[in-house]
């Protein structure tokens, strides 16, 4: 047990997390005998076993998930009864605030930046691929449309692709 695996142990689980500050405090006290670097292998071995039981999750992004998916589900009842323009409105405002929310988890830099910014940051930085990189390239000009009261530049069918873009987004990405 080392201080380098301080560093790791922040990346990992984060710096308010139990196994973080645990560490820290063991490895404080730690006068080099074996019987106080016990401790530090304890906290290491169940932040191991935690990791690769795969209860390591961000309960931020966890949360935020659960609270876009309601405006989700609002955005579908809204469209469903004919209210396009709400629905685009609710389903925009939780794919903008999805994508920043992730960006940051990731450690990107989103203050100040446009949504078109942000969708070129998790692009470049591998954290979308496949399909999802393709559709979210349309993204922002629907946002923008919803955001800016330009319902003429709207169908149901947009409303509909960015209610599915975030269904899955957020399937995909804040669920543990």
């Amino acid at each position: 047990m080392l201080a380098s695996d301080l560093p790791e142990l922040e990346a990992v689980f984060g710096e308010d997390s139990p196994h973080y500050k645990n560490f820290s405090e063991a490895y404080t006290r730690c006068n080099g005998y074996e019987i106080s670097v016990l401790p530090l292998k304890a906290v290491f071995a169940a932040a191991k076993e935690d990791f690769e039981g795969g209860y390591v999750f961000n309960v931020d992004l966890r949360v935020s998930g659960e609270v876009f998916g309601d405006f989700v589900i609002l955005a579908r009842q809204a469209l469903s009864e004919g209210h396009k323009d709400v629905a685009a409105v609710l389903a925009s405002a939780a794919l903008e605030d999805a994508l920043k929310r992730f960006a940051r988890a990731n450690n990107l830099d989103v203050h100040e930046k446009t949504m078109h910014d942000i969708v070129n940051l998790l692009k470049s930085s591998g954290l979308v691929g496949g399909a999802q990189k393709s559709l979210l390239d349309t993204m922002p000009k629907l946002r923008n449309a919803a955001l800016h009261a330009e319902w003429n530049k709207l169908t149901e069918p947009d409303v509909s692709s960015i209610i599915g873009f975030v269904e899955q987004f957020l399937l995909t990405k804040f669920s543990a």
